[in-house]
């Protein structure tokens, strides 16, 4: 609307139309910026708010595509408008996802930011000369980027990194800005993260081919008749990541992003995501299947884990889990004191950017003192009272060995090695290989062999005979009379029987490789397993063998116990 004049002669009809509109775009706004200021835990706080600010974008949406004619004559509607509101939605199905862990929301949001690059909504914004309008395109690549690398469209992923490449370098040429070093260092970010998998699966056609691991039917090996576990649900996760150099994009680590994998069901695609006319149709309610609730925490400080430990451990359901799984550089006792308790083996590392107090890096502790920045095994006691498993992948894990179970509740630690032989050590930055155990046992085996890539239909039969593998470690465990009751009980989770399979796998994989001669190399866990019924049993050890041989790598292994002694 240029001027009165010109307002008087829109009829008022259009004129409301416009008012509404601009009502709409304002409200929607303040809500989104609002958003931020939500505590970032807790599941109840933040769902009205969602509520409100999801049902405004609707209407909004709704309302520019009805009269779209109008809104372009008489507001100016431009194309990357429209695309700014689908990309706020995208947004609010992403972190709907963050705050539920409904892995279906993923694919709405995925709609929406497919629609956004199919239909050019940002195609004008390389016309105008404005570099913060560039910055909004180049920020909605980032966060399609993540969306699709969390549902595994890695195909598509390199595409747009090309494409975000190009559209970084025209922004760089054309405005003399200080953010380029930034962009740039997402895209090598991003890059890394793509090669991170250590082995390709190719199809006939040579080449790659999608491999899922989030939890499928038919994956986790069934609950059997007899079999005696317990009832309990894995209700929330924390997942923290703190490793020095480890490959990272968007505040998620290479290991955080195969666990929260690890812990999710695979996602559905929504009969709502699109229209019969085509047109994108916003919608709150996803079929509801049980995942468990998730924190991700990237170098988080001692007082930020503290707080989402407190949050998750208060609002965890009756008969229910919290898993805390640590994947973060060690930290080492500085000296030895007379009694050795819970404080006295060091830990895992806590971020100190933000919680230096009182000049603390300055001073020079005396060897009396604990490491400040560090989750000591002692910090987690209090958190005992209601059921715990917990997982640490750290050169200092073994830290966490040094256990109480004060309270008489469930718990169990999974440890990963503290050392590796030097070859695997030297892929640590593409993720820790005991992380890769508990996301994908097949990719982790085919890594420490050495392998680089496996043809699809040998990839698609050593995970059927893994299968097989699962179900008998089950059996040996839940017949076992002599294994620690914390791990049954534990047992009846699907999610958490899979780790523990996984885990014991992963050690009688370890233990029978010729590279893996120190018990340093091997996992570890408290309580300790009884290890001649399951990670040293005979029955494992000879599958172990029958996968090294059906992917001929069986001169890597010993090949009898007595070999191995």
């Amino acid at each position: 609307m240029t001027g009165a004049g010109a307002e008087d002669d829109i009829p008022s009809g259009e004129r409301k139309t416009v008012t509404d509109f601009c009502y709409l775009l304002d409200k929607s706004k303040q809500l989104f910026n609002g958003l931020r200021d939500l505590p970032q835990y807790g599941h109840k706080q933040w769902q009205s708010y969602f509520g409100r600010t999801f049902d405004v974008y609707t209407k909004l949406w709704k309302f520019q595509q009805q009269h779209r004619q109008v809104l372009d004559n008489r507001y100016g509607l431009k194309r990357w408008q429209i695309g700014e509101v689908a990309s706020k939605i995208g947004q609010l199905y992403y972190h709907y996802y963050l705050r539920t862990s409904e892995t279906s929301y993923l694919n709405e949001a995925f709609s929406f930011y497919s629609a956004i690059r199919q239909r050019s909504y940002y195609y004008q914004v390389n016309k105008e000369d404005r570099p913060e309008l560039v910055v909004k395109k180049l920020r909605y690549y980032a966060r399609y980027i993540v969306v699709c690398l969390l549902l595994n469209k890695m195909d598509l992923v390199k595409v747009l990194v090309k494409e975000l490449s190009e559209e970084i370098e025209d922004y760089t040429q054309r405005f003399n800005t200080e953010d380029q070093l930034e962009w740039n260092l997402v895209l090598q970010e991003v890059a890394a993260f793509v090669e991170a998998d250590p082995v390709m699966v190719l199809n006939n056609e040579n080449s790659v081919a999608v491999t899922t691991n989030r939890l499928q039917e038919g994956g986790v090996p069934p609950l059997e008749q007899g079999m005696v576990v317990g009832q309990l649900i894995l209700a929330d996760a924390l997942i923290v990541g703190n490793c020095n150099n480890q490959v990272k994009f968007s505040e998620l680590t290479i290991d955080m992003f195969r666990m929260l994998q690890a812990l999710e069901r695979e996602p559905i695609n929504l009969a709502i995501q699109t229209t019969k006319t085509g047109s994108l149709e916003p919608s709150e309610k996803p079929a509801k299947r049980e995942n468990p609730h998730k924190y991700l925490l990237y170098k988080p400080t001692f007082s930020q884990l503290y707080t989402f430990l407190s949050a998750s451990f208060k609002e965890l359901p009756a008969n229910s889990v919290l898993l805390v799984y640590i994947s973060a550089t060690g930290v080492f006792p500085t000296g030895r004191s007379d009694y050795e308790g819970p404080y006295d083996f060091g830990g895992v590392l806590t971020n100190t950017n933000r919680d230096v107090v009182n000049g603390e890096t300055q001073q020079k502790r005396n060897h009396a003192q604990k490491e400040m920045h560090c989750l000591h095994p002692g910090d987690l006691f209090p958190f005992t009272r209601k059921p715990l498993f917990v997982i640490v992948d750290s050169s200092n894990s073994t830290a966490y060995k040094n256990f109480s179970n004060l309270f008489g509740q469930p718990l169990v630690c999974l440890l990963s090695p503290i050392s590796y032989p030097k070859g695997i050590q030297d892929q640590s930055q593409r993720g820790s290989l005991f992380t890769l155990f508990l996301y994908c046992p097949l990719m982790a085996f085919l890594s420490v062999c050495g392998l680089s890539n496996v043809r699809q239909v040998l990839w698609e039969k050593a995970q059927e005979f893994l299968r097989k593998v699962y179900r008998d470690i089950g059996q040996m465990m839940t017949r076992s009379r002599t294994i620690d009751q914390a791990f049954l009980q534990f047992y009846g989770d699907e999610f958490l029987r899979l780790l523990l399979v996984r885990f014991v796998f992963c050690s009688a994989t370890l233990r029978l490789h010729k590279l893996f001669r120190e018990s340093r190399s091997f996992p570890e866990s408290y309580p300790q397993l009884p290890k001649q019924e399951t990670v040293e049993s005979s029955v494992l050890q000879k599958h172990v063998l029958e996968l090294a041989a059906m992917l001929d790598v069986q001169n890597l292994f010993w090949n009898d116990i007595q070999e191995n002694n």
